[in-house]
């Protein structure tokens, strides 16, 4: 299972690095080996959210995510999104973007493509920040019966009752941003305010459609991983997964922001970053992805939903400040890594009690007897 998940991930490093070798000598494969581990750091949480939703489809729109979906997020987010960026901030035609993308100027330098899409760096960043920041909190205000960390999450659920309660925190976080936000505060409350539309639009499409007894399957067989029963899920497809499609898609885009800015602090050159990040990271990220719904692991480590979705606000609020205060990329990766290693060690705890629970009644009855 392991090699037949990640073998196109393997096969797809090995010829990236072999790219980045003969492009720049030993330095580019340097930096390459760094992007992609930066990449994959920064994207544990990203993978876990992903999983949650990618498991709710059918195994075609699962093919989908892993073909279509990558072509996204390779040429997509890696390489066409910072030429983009660049070419609307600085007024440049596609041609005179990739020219100036490919003169590898230094970020420092005005007029370079990593100066500009610095310079872009608070509306992305207040975009990124607010559609996350919704996105973590209609998870944490939610009625669920698993809470992990009860501290927050009992009186969160309990905000959570209030009608609108996630829109209302979300416009409050905005406006401390603007804020603070000096200068920028123009650019940064228009971008936050569009992160935020696009997340309710990308969130509720589904319910334009219904969804019929054509748009599930039963998950059963190969289509449940040889679950079956009550307990087995239904797996999306048509036009719900679809539009379930495009809202992973949106998620999966929203992830990457830090990761596209932050590559910039380590090398200016479009191609490593896209080798880097893209080729390595995002390949790694969608196989992981997919061996958490394979596998079952969100639901045998039931708190990994919540560790995953606790990183996404962490990463959310480090976007608004680096609005104006920056922040190491290591920071924000070893949060995520530290949210999603302390939520599998609860889980793992809390498998252990609940079979020890079992355990005990058995033995009374033996002894009994």
């Amino acid at each position: 299972m392991f090699l037949k998940t990640f073998g196109w991930s393997f096969a797809v490093t090995i010829v990236a690095l072999v790219v980045a070798f003969l492009y720049g000598g030993p330095q580019a494969l340097i930096l390459c080996i760094i992007l992609g581990i930066l990449e994959v750091s920064l994207s544990f949480d990203n993978a876990v959210v992903n999983a949650r939703i990618l498991e709710r489809m059918n195994a075609f729109w699962q093919k989908m995510f892993l073909s279509v979906g990558i072509i996204i997020a390779v040429f997509g987010m890696r390489i066409l999104f910072p030429l983009l960026i660049v070419g609307v901030t600085a007024g440049l035609n596609p041609v005179d973007a990739i020219s100036l993308a490919m003169e590898k100027g230094d970020p420092e330098t005005p007029g370079s493509y990593g100066y500009v899409l610095h310079e872009a760096h608070p509306q992305i960043a207040a975009f990124g920040g607010m559609f996350l920041l919704m996105l973590f909190l209609d998870f944490i205000l939610a009625q669920r019966d698993i809470k992990w960390i009860r501290i927050l999450e009992v009186p969160l659920a309990k905000v959570g009752k209030l009608d609108s309660a996630s829109l209302i925190l979300g416009m409050i976080a905005l406006a401390l941003t603007g804020a603070v936000a000096g200068e920028k505060q123009g650019i940064v409350l228009f971008s936050g305010l569009l992160g935020m539309i696009t997340y309710f639009l990308v969130n509720g499409l589904g319910n334009l459609f219904d969804v019929g007894e054509d748009d599930v399957i039963d998950a059963v067989g190969a289509e449940s991983g040889g679950r079956s029963g009550p307990s087995a899920p239904a797996k999306l497809a048509g036009k719900a997964a679809f539009m379930l499609f495009l809202y992973l898609e949106v998620i999966d885009a929203s992830f990457s922001f830090d990761g596209v800015i932050g590559a910039f602090a380590i090398t200016s050159d479009p191609i490593i970053i896209a080798l880097g990040l893209g080729f390595i990271g995002a390949m790694f990220v969608r196989s992981l992805t997919v061996f958490l719904v394979r596998e079952g692991t969100l639901d045998e480590f039931e708190y990994l939903d919540h560790g995953a979705h606790w990183a996404v606000g962490a990463l959310a609020i480090i976007l608004l400040i680096t609005i104006e205060i920056p922040v190491n990329e290591v920071i924000t990766g070893l949060i995520g890594v530290i949210f999603i290693g302390a939520a599998l060690i609860g889980s793992v705890l809390r498998n252990r009690r609940a079979a020890a629970e079992v355990k005990k009644p058995q033995e009374s009855a033996n002894t009994t007897i």
